[in-house]
């Protein structure tokens, strides 16, 4: 009997604290508000009332009662014999004086009684109960009522509340507007109480007739039958049960465990007496023998069949029970299963899919969604796969416990093909971020191309505007002399600029072959361009040959040359031209990644500007010309000798274009040393460096500590580090960091993805990659799951076989020693080995390597060739261990049948729960016997597929 603890009725601070060692805590409130209603006046007075009806529903047997619970056992007299009622034990000789020790002393032996029946009262003695402290005393007769009427009440092995309630739920099943759940609410409306009475005396009472609208008659019928036939008082106030929100459960569970006793007892008996026996004992002096015997006869067979059927119900209740809820795992199975793999299904075409529109722009989009698909959408069916294996590993220990056959899943869902599916995501994910990563290097590369030629086809086509219009007039044909040769001077500059400019109408077409080669999205934009520059081009060659064709032949008629102006015009033109190319390489854009790249571009110009002396030479010598120039015109007075007719050039263009290559080279110098340096070696040097460095501080955090606990976790997998529960909390504490750890590996995350778009894709400092971490973390998580489901399904094993932790420790050790590769399996030869270990004993005959084989067959039903270590452990305890069978559920249903064949569904229906019987109406088959009547179901193969091969 477990400590009773008192402090409810004893200290007003701790009402509703549950009693000391109250193991199926049924003194232990569920609400806050309930523990406050132990102050309450109404329930105290409930209490009184029912506590003092049951008492003396006792004290009559004895011939005596009491008025007022605290005051007539202030002297303990009525307390001791009401003990001695209800034990049928004799306590010690009570004090029969009446001064106040005497009382005490008599309180102290009745308390001293309920202390030996293994009772431990705390926070209350005697004083309190001869002082007549109505909180104690109430206390004190609960306490004797859990003890003496309720605690013995046995159901399936529970015990007290539990199995109290559980009976009441058996009886009253069948019954419309019943529901019993608790022992307060459930019985307000009276329906309850009836239904309890008419389940054992349906001739008391017409239970169809009865309403849930009318609760107060039902409590007034059912407390009226139970005082006026099966002697039970009145313990209940009708109107306080229907006033009160929530009734007192203790007043109900003492007036409910009256009901139990009489039922299981003396209503047995009197109801083969009243329906079976015409015994009169009284009319006569000597009582026929056979006459007594039948009586006595008739006593037994109607307390033995009901005993017999009430244990059979219980026994099929427990078989039914194990299977409803395998099946309710199997389901949750075949969900769970078939939503991760539909999941992945839609996954896959996403990840194989290699469509980028050619856009730099949807292919950062698509590399952000893959990253919002590994932080948010992936972490989730990670678990998911986690928990799969771990019901589907928990379901097959609990039916190999429950001797039932194992579960195969429905095709495509077995825990391998899982696995294969998971693994090509897995290889999907990686070759998608690998295509991503490059898909966008290639098309930031084809952006640049495309900026790179449209600067230089715009260059080249403002350098060519007009020049068709100029090469295709005819003016030479109207000019002077002096006019023509300048004018033909003028057509040779124009001539060496053609040529100059040929290799800017390479470069273009170069470009566009490589963007072409690159697969630009805009190719053909690009083409149509190109192709009209080289037309141009073309064209341009054309014009050119033929107007200096023209002025040769206009030539022969012109002499006079003036060589001044031929001079500057022949100097001046490449000085142009090279100043043209000079500023476009000036302010010509680039893009970098590397650190010699820039370096490359820096020498460059360094070798520019050491070219500049001698431009500065030539722009001094070209000055020079137009100053001779205009100091001839000024001494001969030459009328139009200011006018160069050989170029369109001027002093003041030179000057220009000179000043701006000046301007430009210091430009250029700024731009290299500041924007370049500042912005792109910053950013490589700085940011990306610095994010390296960080990447690798990282990994070396992260890379070795999720080894460390992979090493851990198999560490403890092996079953070598204490007891099973000990295993299971380090393991508990192993979770809960991994997933504290989890912060971390998003922080790696997130600089990885800064890395990435820095257009950096490689980290030459540390041995991790992103996806090593990525794959290192499921794999973490899944161990971590698959050991703590491991270890919890061998305590689920030792605890159901009743083997020792030494035992297990015995079988752990010797299953390691011969696992010498560390797999967590034995291959056959090795399994033999262990099992001589462990004084198992294996012939060598012909006949042992025959009965080897059966065990096998038994350990390795799938004949994969190798023993895991629970179906190991699963052998080596299960042929001493008792199971339930087919044939015991057999002999349970036959009973609950009255012996017949066959079982009817209102058979089912009264001694079953209802979810219980519609499970195995539902299931079981016809009847085909010849004794067959109209609904009799087959029960014999319903239970024989229990245990084999089944629909479940």
């Amino acid at each position: 009997m477990p400590d009773v603890m008192m402090a409810q009725y004893a200290n007003p601070n701790q009402f509703g604290a549950p009693m000391e060692g109250d193991q199926d805590g049924y003194m232990q409130q569920d609400e806050e508000w309930e523990r406050e209603g132990l102050l309450d006046p109404a329930w105290e007075k409930q209490q009184r009332k029912t506590f003092t009806a049951w008492v003396n529903s006792h004290l009559r047997k004895a011939g005596t009662q009491i008025e007022n619970i605290e005051e007539d056992f202030r002297n303990g007299l009525k307390l001791m014999l009401l003990l001695e009622v209800i034990s049928g034990e004799t306590l010690p000789k009570p004090d029969r004086g009446k001064m106040r020790f005497h009382k005490i002393a008599n309180v102290n032996k009745a308390l001293d009684f309920i202390a030996s029946k293994g009772v431990k009262l705390v926070s209350i003695g005697a004083e309190e109960i001869v002082d007549g402290n109505v909180k104690m005393t109430l206390g004190m007769i609960w306490t004797i009522i859990l003890r003496f009427a309720i605690q013995d009440i046995s159901v399936e092995e529970m015990t007290a509340k539990e199995g109290l309630l559980l009976w009441c739920q058996r009886k009253t099943a069948p019954y419309k507007d019943v529901s019993v759940h608790n022992f307060h609410l459930s019985w307000r409306d009276g329906l309850a109480f009836c239904a309890l009475i008419h389940r054992h005396r349906p001739d008391l009472l017409d239970y169809s007739k009865l309403s849930k609208d009318n609760p107060l008659e039902n409590l007034n019928l059912a407390f009226d039958i139970a005082e006026k036939y099966l002697d039970i008082p009145k313990m209940l106030d009708p109107e306080d049960l229907l006033n009160n929100e929530k009734p007192d459960e203790r007043q109900i569970m003492t007036y409910v465990s009256c009901y139990y006793h009489a039922f299981q007892g003396a209503m047995q008996l009197e109801a083969v007496c009243c329906t079976n026996l015409t015994l009169d004992l009284s009319s006569s002096a000597m009582p026929d023998d056979r006459a007594v015997i039948t009586c006595v006869s008739s006593y037994y067979h109607t307390f033995s069949g009901a005993q017999k059927a009430e244990m059979a119900a219980n026994r099929i209740c427990k078989v039914l029970k194990v299977n409803q809820d395998n099946e309710r795992l199997m389901e949750e199975y075949e969900r769970l299963a078939s939503d991760l793999l539909e999941w992945i299904r839609r996954t896959l075409p996403w990840l194989e899919s290699r469509q980028s529109g050619n856009s730099l722009t949807a292919v950062q989009k698509k590399l952000e969604e893959y990253r919002e698909y590994r932080r948010k959408h992936k972490p989730p069916r990670v678990e998911q796969k986690a928990k799969l294996e771990t019901n589907f590993n928990t379901l097959q220990t609990k039916l190999r416990l429950s001797n039932r056959p194992a579960y195969m899943p429905t095709e495509g869902k077995l825990i391998t093909d899982i696995q294969r599916a998971w693994n090509g995501l897995l290889g999907s994910e990686k070759t998608f971020e690998e295509w991503l990563l490059a898909e966008l290097m290639r098309l930031e590369r084809l952006e640049h191309l495309a900026k790179k030629f449209k600067h230089k086809a715009d260059i080249h086509e403002a350098w060519t505007s007009g020049k068709e219009e100029m090469l295709s007039s005819q003016d030479y044909k109207n000019c002077k002399i002096f006019e023509l040769k300048a004018m033909k001077k003028k057509h040779e500059a124009f001539e060496s600029d053609l040529a100059a400019h040929q290799d800017r109408v390479e470069q273009i077409a170069a470009i566009a072959q490589e963007l072409n080669a690159l697969d630009y999205w805009d190719s053909a934009a690009v083409n149509t361009r190109c192709q009209k520059i080289c037309d141009q081009w073309d064209r341009l060659g054309t014009l050119t040959q033929q107007r200096r064709h023209g002025m040769d032949e206009a030539e022969k008629v012109l002499e006079r040359v003036d060589s001044l102006h031929l001079e500057f015009a022949k100097r001046a033109a490449p000085f142009n031209n090279w100043l043209d190319g000079t500023r476009e390489d000036l302010v010509d854009m680039f893009i970098v990644h590397t650190l010699d790249e820039i370096q490359g571009l820096i020498d460059a110009h360094a070798q520019f500007k050491a070219t500049l002396g001698e431009a500065d030479k030539e722009f001094t010598a070209i000055i020079t010309l137009i100053h001779d120039c205009e100091n001839f015109a000024r001494q001969y007075n030459v009328p139009g000798a200011t006018i160069n007719p050989y170029t369109n050039l001027t002093g003041k263009d030179v000057q220009s274009k000179w000043n701006e290559v000046k301007t430009l080279v210091p430009q250029r110098d700024q731009t290299l040393q500041e924007t370049t340096i500042n912005q792109s070696i910053y950013r490589l040097s700085k940011l990306v460096l610095g994010l390296r460095g960080r990447w690798m501080l990282w990994q070396l955090l992260v890379g070795p500590w999720i080894e460390r606990q992979m090493d851990a976790v198999a560490a403890i997998g092996m079953g070598m580090q204490g007891s099973l529960e000990e295993q299971l909390s380090r393991l508990r504490e192993y979770e809960e960091a991994v997933y504290q750890f989890k912060p971390h590996l998003e922080e790696l995350e997130r600089i990885n993805q800064q890395i990435q778009e820095s257009f950096v894709f490689e980290n030459r400092y540390t041995q991790y990659t992103m996806e090593t971490l990525r794959v290192g973390w499921e794999q973490l998580v899944t161990s971590v799951n698959r050991t703590i489901n491991e270890v919890e399904n061998q305590i689920l094993t030792r605890d159901s076989k009743g083997i020792t932790q030494e035992q297990l420790n015995e079988f752990r050790a010797s299953f390691n020693h011969f696992d010498k590769s560390r797999t967590g399996r034995l291959n056959p030869e090795e399994f033999k080995n262990c099992l001589i270990s462990l004084g198992y004993s294996v012939g060598t005959d012909k006949q042992g390597e025959i009965d080897f084989q059966r065990i096998l067959s038994i350990v390795d039903p799938n004949a994969s060739g190798y023993v895991q270590f629970d179906c190991f452990l699963d052998f080596m305890t299960r042929e001493s261990t008792d199971v339930d069978t087919a044939e015991q559920v057999i002999d349970s249903f036959r009973i609950l049948a009255a012996d017949k064949p066959y079982i009817l569904p209102e058979e089912l229906r009264r001694e079953l729960p209802p979810d219980q019987a519609e499970y195995c109406i539902q299931r079981m088959q016809p009847y085909s016997g010849m004794d067959a009547v109209q609904g009799a179901l087959d029960y014999m193969s319903f239970s024989t597929a229990l245990y084999g091969e089944s629909d479940l």
